[in-house]
């Protein structure tokens, strides 16, 4: 009898123990979570999607399309321009920033690429909005308000 009351006893504290252990609201939660422009900027929408798996972001793609879904890192005469006039282009920065994301996890402050500065404020906007579906687990494209961080 003694025996059945001490595996009982032991069950008994087994199942607490499980059920104390609750979600922890601070951790990401695994999935693929998207953050979107709410509206073009000069012909193009700028997105972040982060893939989350085992709690850590382990895989971030930053970039922009225009309305017929064309990359902008993609186009080679935009590249050139904006080289030419501010000494970075959309495949080196976006790549930059996506990285900065990926090693800090979200926890350390991403700096600015001299010429990209409004890209940098909007890709900000873009993190905190995708940054908090992951801390929901919530997988729905969420739209951002990046207007503002033109200047």
């Amino acid at each position: 009898m003694k025996r059945i009351t001490r595996i009982a006893a032991l069950l008994l504290l087994a199942a607490l123990l499980f059920t104390g252990c609750g979600e922890d609201e601070t951790a990401l939660k695994d999935g693929y979570y998207t953050a979107q422009a709410a509206d073009f900027n000069f012909g193009w929408k700028e997105y972040i999607t982060i893939m989350v798996k085992g709690g850590s972001i382990v895989s971030v793609e930053y970039n922009a399309e225009n309305a017929s879904g064309f990359i902008k890192s993609w186009d080679n005469a935009y590249m050139q321009n904006m080289l030419h006039s501010n000494g970075t282009y959309p495949n080196e920065y976006t790549r930059y920033y996506a990285g900065q994301l990926l090693e800090g996890q979200g926890e350390g402050e991403i700096e600015a690429i001299s010429g990209a500065s409004s890209s940098h404020a909007s890709f900000q906007l873009l993190v905190q909005a995708v940054l908090e579906q992951a801390h929901k687990g919530d997988s729905s494209i969420v739209l951002v308000d990046t207007a503002h961080s033109e200047s």
